[in-house]
């Protein structure tokens, strides 16, 4: 059975202070909750990333980035390597978060590439995938996560590809308070183990965790948790909120 895992995504939010004192929060949240029946993990900003990961040090949580660069150091200003992400605790990284790519403007080419990287480095990538509520509306669902897997782990071998997690993330669902049911996440979720079955082969589809991502509460953890193939969640602004990150981390802890 694939282990639950819950990543808070804590985006453009929280400062010096309140990063710390969530994380904190959270470590003493989690202290019944064992290892070995949930994967957890928060992404911070880049720059509270190393106090974070202090905060968190003698936690089951770890520390993942929003972002990376696919250089391993060089002239690229503004940019961070894995090996800097690594010197500061980082154990997972967002690659292609929606926001990347419908507001930065990021490719799929340029999403596998720091998919590479950060395997190359020995940095976890989670790859988001998922569409806009237009290419929902005009029946794209499939084509468009097959595009952003497909392209996000071309030319990766099925060794790489078993570091990978996949995080679906309607983007209509996004800080919009809109959910995908239950069923539409099951569905798109299934799609996607059925892809990754017919990309390498259909023991690796069923190791590969697929995680949900949209507008996720404490509310509407245990019925999408209940779905086959959804195993764990990609928490966005309830991750800000240490009671409801802890009760959403509870809830998907409780998947048997």
């Amino acid at each position: 059975m694939r282990k639950p895992f819950v990543a808070g995504n804590w985006k453009m939010n929280t400062d010096s202070y309140t990063s710390v004192n969530l994380a904190k929060d959270l470590a003493s949240g989690t202290l019944e909750v064992a290892s070995e029946s949930i994967t957890l993990a928060v992404c911070p900003p880049f720059v509270y990333l190393q106090a974070v990961a202090k905060a968190l040090s003698a936690s089951n949580i770890a520390v993942g980035a929003q972002d990376m660069y696919f250089e391993p150091k060089g002239a690229f200003t503004g940019e961070i390597s894995t090996s800097m992400l690594k010197d500061v605790g980082c154990a997972y990284a967002l690659c292609g978060h929606s926001e990347r790519r419908h507001v930065i403007g990021e490719t799929d080419e340029l999403i596998n590439k720091k998919v590479a990287a950060a395997i190359a480095g020995g940095i976890l990538p989670i790859l988001c995938v998922g569409e806009l509520l237009a290419e929902r509306e005009d029946s794209q669902t499939e084509d468009v996560v097959t595009r952003h897997v497909k392209c996000g782990l071309a030319e990766l071998n099925a060794e790489k590809v078993s570091a990978v997690t996949i995080a679906y993330e309607p983007v209509w669902a996004i800080g919009t308070g809109l959910t995908a049911t239950p069923q539409q996440a099951q569905e798109v979720h299934d799609f996607i183990r059925k892809l990754l079955a017919e990309m390498y082969d259909g023991q690796l589809a069923g190791e590969i965790r697929i995680l949900y991502g949209g507008s996720v509460k404490p509310g509407n953890t245990a019925e999408l948790m209940a779905q086959q193939d959804i195993d764990g969640l990609l928490v966005g602004g309830a991750s800000l909120k240490a009671d409801d990150f802890l009760a959403i981390i509870q809830a998907a802890a409780q998947k048997t």
